[in-house]
């Protein structure tokens, strides 16, 4: 574990002016700045780390002293003498960790490059005379990074590939060495002999350029045949969206780039000319295609690469021309490919060939969640039943341990919505634990998963008030813990205090890989280890899954048997092949060719059945492999929502453009599919029925992290992160937040995760970013350079607005992670590509914008689909949201105000956004009006969906809403109806299929089948406790009523029980109570 800096970094900070320490003032950020990186270089066993933290301990105890103590003298002499030190690092490192020493020049060249910016930042009185000349030694430095990352140092093979490394090397030992004699000195500097130091260090830059213009004309001989990449992960989508990317790049302003615009032009115009064809190619599904999609790809990424580096025009000029010949090398055999399979009379378009334009809906494709089959199963579920409704008395742990992928996270989700069990506990909770536990998320999962707790409430509290709220809240209950995917006992041992033993039956459920792992954590524990499934019954399985209720035919059964076998009894191997065979042709030919390949891939030394799961995998469609392997990037057992990671994969460029279609709708049918296949698992739905959530097996993901990482589609980070990543997507899993290093290069079109502070995160070094995530950083604690350069950025989640969110032209989607109410400015909803903006804590339209809304000023109109959480409380609010005609969904607080225009109280009229489907309308009441009764007369005709909360409701406005002619899912939260009465209309709510009552203050309802012809579900929570449910809105019409027993306790606590009527599914929230 590298030693902390925490007091040295405190004390030089305060110290930037103290003449008796530096030579110049800031000189111990630069001393700091090479610290990170002996951190990251350098093993525990080092000297200089020794160094190192004698250096931290003295500064430690030069605090609470004045200066010019004997405490303050020791750590001068120390930090001189660690400068000193220095030297060494500022050479090339003799190690050779890295196989490509291009790679290994580059993250030192990058320090050079740190060292320089700091410098210029700093700007130190005696470089004000060739302040010019530090600009340019940098200019050249970032050349040669890009140069190193470019196609012509790739070809190793080559000798005067390795002799540029080497005198590229040269330079940059002679760079080091200069800084460290004049900026990491404890000596005056003589600022001539500096000067011509410096003029002599860009003289030999010059030679080194006329070097590399004669090796890339060397090269670009070897490499016009093109080398095919290792990567097959491309789509035609996916070079689409590049191609476009490339569009957007030639319009943005750049000098250097007028100066090659008319080739850039015939570049794009070529690569254009090709799309037609691989469309051609693609239908007929020709064997050739995903090779001409991977060149065309490479070409686009490599002139999208020179285009953005900070090569000069002279570099652009050269290398532009060769991608040109790439592209016309590649052309010739297209097109011939093309002509040959469109002018073959025989070759008829197959019909796989329609897909993907014809997809069937998102929500009726999969099962729900818990109607999977249990073959092999059974006695598991009954035996466990019974340990967590019976005896002993005393809290219990109760494990289900196994193998990876043999059902355990199946097997208690079933347990644990079971009606018996759920009306046997008064409360529940679910958390995964994971092999990276963290206290707060397990906390805070828990105490999410228990109804009636609020979201805002929780996330606000810090640990312990977390723990002490779910020990409150458990007291004096029955209560049933899930805790999945737990790794060691260590996790229990942090936990076990907030979980009261009342000797009142309550158990503790854990699913584990290690079977002793529960008897560690209570000796009474109770195990239970999962088997594997037996042959017969892996056939079952497999047979269910491919035909369900229909028979398998009988030239299938002998074929499909031996498949099974070759699953050795492996749950999840079995349901992953079964999803191939299920999109595949019933023929006896096909299947014998999966046969074959289970067969030689399949032995009990392969590790985690890796083999037959890749086989899920090459069966893919090629636009969705990169969709699927995107789930690498998420953490271990996270619960991804659905709409994050579509709108994910369309800022990704992963989705097909669909006429007259949403892109984010025809992701949601790409995420459907992947489903269907058995590869992504249903998390949440939505009340509509959709995926609101949804992950991947672990042992799916491990598969999807190692083929990203082989094909250099992605890398996840679990530790440091490397300066110089050549993979296109870097995600970030360290919680311990790496400061020591920063991220770079212009490979890099996506960086996620737990991200270092964007001071060592230099993102203009990230110039091809087209997915953003800060969310976990403040930006107002910090300025991160550079960020304006993002010009293809078209997804950003951040904590704050940035101030130079203009400047982000192609963005897309903005997701703020706020904590208090921020003000929204103009310029933010009249960026035109802007469609989706989303506002955790709530967001206001500025003060300057309403005051020009009040002086009847006209808006430009944007492209806003969705928005949330916005504030209304005014009629300038309203006018400003006119401007938004295109939204689909908002979410939105508003109140009462004073309408000028008719001099009276109203509320926000919402009814000219004509094209809204979802609407989420939280009503704070005000105090300036009698009247509490909002008018919902305004309500858009075309919603789908609406969920209200806080409202007084008259019948006639049930009425009104229950005529909206499209209205699909209601939700009435904390809501009074007139006269606690609901008396249904004919004609009402004839498409409503969701109806949820949460909060509703309501004794009668007068309903029947006819007013609600539609409805499959109904959830009641927290309603009055007599409340009769018509008899007539189940087609068998039983008649269900909420009963209640005598409260022998001070709080009742909620809880949710399930069953089906028919077509009419519950959701009851019943009253129950806990006896003392």
């Amino acid at each position: 574990m590298a030693p902390s800096t925490y007091n040295l970094r405190r004390l030089l900070e305060s110290r930037s002016k103290n003449e008796r320490l530096e030579v110049f003032p800031g000189q111990g950020r630069l001393v700091l700045t090479v610290t990170n990186y002996i951190l990251k270089l350098c093993s525990e066993d080092d000297k200089i780390i020794a160094s190192i933290e004698r250096l931290d301990d003295s500064a430690k105890l030069c605090w609470g002293y004045s200066r010019h103590t004997e405490e303050d003298r020791n750590f001068s002499i120390l930090f001189k003498s660690y400068m000193s030190e220095l030297k060494v690092f500022l050479k090339m490192p003799n190690c050779k960790s890295t196989p490509n020493l291009n790679e290994l020049v580059a993250v030192f060249i990058d320090l050079l490059l740190e060292i320089l910016e700091e410098i210029l930042r700093l700007q130190p009185n005696f470089i004000s005379r060739f302040k010019d000349k530090i600009i340019t030694l940098k200019m050249e430095l970032k050349f040669l990074i890009t140069f190193l990352g470019d196609t012509p140092l790739q070809n190793t093979k080559l000798e005067t590939t390795n002799n540029l490394l080497t005198e590229i090397e040269v330079l940059a030992n002679e760079i080091g060495s200069f800084l460290h004699s004049y900026f990491f000195t404890t000596e005056r500097v003589l600022v001539n002999r500096m000067n011509l130091a410096l003029s002599d260090l860009l003289g030999k830059v010059e030679p080194l350029k006329e070097k590399i213009k004669h090796h890339c004309i060397t090269a670009s001989n070897t490499l016009l045949g093109g080398v095919t990449p290792k990567t097959a992960v491309v789509s035609r989508f996916l070079v689409d969206s590049l191609l476009d990317d490339l569009k957007d790049l030639m319009n943005h302003k750049d000098d250097r780039i007028d100066y090659v615009k008319d080739l850039l032009t015939k570049i794009l115009e070529e690569l254009m000319l090709l799309r037609p064809l691989l469309a051609d190619m693609e239908v007929y599904q020709h064997p050739e295609v995903e090779g001409f999609l991977i060149q065309i790809r490479d070409i686009a990424y490599e002139v999208e690469y020179i285009i953005n580096s900070y090569a000069p025009v002279w570099y652009l000029t050269l290398r532009l021309p060769q991608a040109m010949e790439k592209i016309q090398l590649i052309k010739m055999p297209l097109e011939d490919s093309t002509y040959k399979m469109t002018g073959d009379s025989s070759l008829s378009m197959p019909q796989s060939a329609q897909y993907p334009s014809q997809r069937s809906s998102l929500q009726a494709q999969y099962p729900l969640i818990g109607e999977e089959i249990f073959i092999g199963l059974e006695d598991e579920v009954t035996k466990i039943t019974e340990q967590l409704l019976g005896w002993p008395e005393h809290l219990q742990i109760i494990s289900i341990s196994g193998t990876p992928g043999l059902g355990k996270t199946t097997l208690a989700k079933k347990l644990y919505n079971d009606p018996n069990i759920v009306y046997h506990f008064h409360k529940r909770a679910s958390c995964v634990v994971s092999q990276t536990y963290q206290r707060r998320n397990v906390l805070i999962d828990i105490l999410m998963s228990m109804s009636g707790l609020n979201k805002d409430a929780i996330m606000d509290m810090d640990d312990d008030t977390l723990g002490e709220k779910l020990y409150k809240s458990l007291k004096g209950r029955r209560y049933l813990i899930v805790m999945d995917d737990i790794w060691n006992v260590n996790a229990w041992d942090d936990m076990r205090r907030y979980f009261p033993d009342d000797k009142n039956r309550s158990r503790i459920l854990f699913t584990t890989r290690f079977e002793d792992l529960a008897s560690k954590a209570l000796t009474n524990a109770v195990v239970n280890p999962l088997r594997f499934l037996t042959e017969d019954e892996c056939w079952k399985l497999l047979q269910w899954k491919v035909f369900h209720k229909e028979p398998c035919p009988e030239e299938l059964v002998g074929i499909g048997k031996d498949i099974a076998i070759d699953c050795d009894g492996l749950p999840l191997a079995v349901v992953v092949i079964a999803a191939v065979l299920a999109n595949l042709e019933k023929k006896k030919m096909v299947w014998k060719e999966v046969a074959k390949n289970t067969s030689s891939h399949m032995s009990k030394q392969t590790k985690d059945y890796e083999k037959i799961l890749e086989l899920s995998y090459n069966h893919l469609p090629m636009h969705l492999k990169p969709c699927f392997l995107y789930f690498g990037v998420f953490e271990e057992d996270t619960e991804i929502p659905v709409r994050k990671l579509t709108l994910l994969w369309v800022a990704e460029g992963f989705i097909e453009k669909v006429e007259h279609k949403s892109s984010e709708d025809v992701a949601e049918e790409y995420l459907a599919d992947l489903i269907n296949r058995g590869l992504v698992i249903v998390a949440k739905r939505r009340s509509g029925g959709g995926v609101k959530a949804c992950n991947v097996h672990d042992l799916l993901r491990d598969m999807c992290l190692r083929i990203g990482e082989e094909d250099k589609f992605m890398k996840v980070i679990q530790n440091q992160i490397s300066i110089y990543e050549q993979q296109h997507r870097l995600s970030i899993h360290s919680h311990s937040a790496p400061s020591v290093s920063r991220p770079f290069g212009l490979h890099v079109r996506s960086l996620l995760g737990n991200l270092p502070d964007p001071s060592t995160s230099i993102l203009c070094n990230l110039k091809l970013l087209k997915v953003l995530d800060l969310s976990t950083i403040d930006l107002r604690m910090y300025n991160p350079t550079g960020i304006e350069v993002l010009v293809l950025l078209k997804f950003l989640a951040v904590s704050s607005i940035p101030s130079s969110i203009e400047k982000f032209e192609n963005l897309e989607v903005l997701f703020v992670d706020n904590k208090e109410v921020v003000e929204i400015s103009e310029i933010l909803f009249n960026m035109t590509k802007l469609r989706h903006v989303h506002f955790t804590g709530g967001a206001q339209f500025a003060e300057s914008w309403c005051v020009r809304a009040a002086e009847h000023e006209s808006f430009q109109i944007n492209n806003l689909q969705n928005v949330s959480s916005i504030f209304i409380h005014d009629e300038n609010a309203e006018k400003i949201l006119k401007c938004s005609p295109h939204l689909r969904r908002l979410k939105c607080k508003l109140t009462v105000f004073w309408d000028s225009s008719d001099n009276n109280y109203r509320y926000p009229a919402l009814n000219f956004l004509n094209q809204l489907e979802s609407l989420n309308i939280s009503f704070h009441p005000s105090y300036v009006s009698d009247d509490a009764c909002p008018d919902l007369t305004s309500l858009p005709l075309n919603l789908r969906k609406l969920t209200l909360r806080n409202f007084d409701l008259s019948w006639m406005q049930m009425n009104i809403i229950g005529e909206l002619p499209k209205l699909e899912v209601l939700k009435l939260r904390d809501v009074t109806i007139e006269g606690k009465r609901w008396d249904a209309s004919e004609g009402e709510f004839q498409e409503l299929r969701f109806l949820e009552l949460d909060g509703v203050q309501i004794e009668h309802w007068n309903a029947s089948i006819d007013h609600f012809p539609k409805l499959e579900q109904l959830v009641l929570r927290s309603c009055l406790q007599h409340l009769e449910i018509p008899s007539d809105l189940g087609k068998n019409n039983e008649i269900m009523e909420m009963k209640s027993s005598k409260s022998l306790s001070p709080a009742p606590n909620l809880y949710e029980v399930s069953w089906q009527h028919s077509d009419l599914r519950f959701f009851l929230c019943l009253f129950r109570f806990c006896t003392s």
